[in-house]
């Protein structure tokens, strides 16, 4: 009976957990429709340049303020990268400030998601020319990575970031700070699919584990049972004859001869 509800706690984390996912899930679907609302508004897309190593790529600068960015997956709310594939992002950016925003590039990174000062690939730079946000305005910048074909598939740490200049002085901002999926190239199975499969399993398991239980306890319980008749008393003819000759009767013969 212990293993029993040992499983059955073990269940109820699997099925909170399960639960917290979703949530999670509908909390990113949700914030990413917000953010896709700001990215879809492109007012004028800058020149792309190609990708490249210039110093801007490189730099660490404060973010401006007044200027604010998104970034959408498209049709990827998961965020899943396949291993050596090109993967599309797009990079939201708003100017609320009283001057223009003159975008110059835009790079990421790959990190370890438990130690996030360990690097794991330095992700390509994208440079624009002529991509300037007029003050008031929101513009689309699109992204174009692929991680190493060679690294190992499992959740990593994603930092993108734009880099943008205002009066010549260079400014950056981080767009997405948060995981992503890598998968192999071919994977149809992910970790989503295992662990569901996974709770399908225990909950099947937890169901047997209950029948098998009612089943031996209602048999227990008939065995107990104990056969109680009531009603009208029968005598059988066997017993009749049983007693016949008894002192009972003869008391009985005696008593109708002398009423006669």
């Amino acid at each position: 009976m212990a293993k029993i509800r040992a499983f059955f706690f073990f269940t109820l984390l699997l099925l909170s957990s399960s639960f917290f996912i979703q949530v999670a899930r509908s909390q990113s679907d949700s914030d990413s429709d917000a953010d896709a609302e700001l990215v879809a508004e492109t007012v004028k897309e800058g020149e792309y340049v190609g990708d490249d190593t210039h110093d801007y790529g490189v730099g660490n600068y404060n973010p401006a303020p007044g200027v604010e960015t998104v970034s959408v997956f498209p049709k990827n709310p998961v965020k899943l990268v396949v291993a050596g594939q090109e993967t599309e992002l797009l990079v939201g950016l708003k100017n609320e400030g009283e001057q223009s925003v003159n975008v110059v590039a835009v790079h990421a990174s790959v990190h370890l998601p438990f130690d996030h000062r360990m690097l794991v690939q330095n992700l390509s730079v994208m440079s624009f020319n002529n991509a300037s946000v007029p003050a008031s305005v929101q513009a689309t910048f699109p992204y174009i990575f692929a991680v190493s074909k060679f690294l190992q598939p499992g959740t990593f740490d994603f930092v993108g970031t734009i880099v943008y200049e205002i009066d010549q002085q260079p400014y950056q901002n981080t767009f997405y700070n948060g995981t992503i999926e890598v998968t192999e190239a071919g994977g149809l199975v992910s970790v989503e699919t295992v662990f569901l499969v996974s709770l399908g399993v225990a909950l099947l398991v937890l169901l047997g584990l209950w029948v098998r239980t009612q089943l031996q306890s209602l048999s227990k319980k008939t065995k107990k049972i104990t056969k109680v008749e009531v009603g009208t008393r029968t005598v059988d003819a066997s017993m009749d004859e049983w007693l016949q000759g008894t002192a009972y009767t003869q008391s009985q013969s005696n008593k109708l001869k002398k009423k006669k």
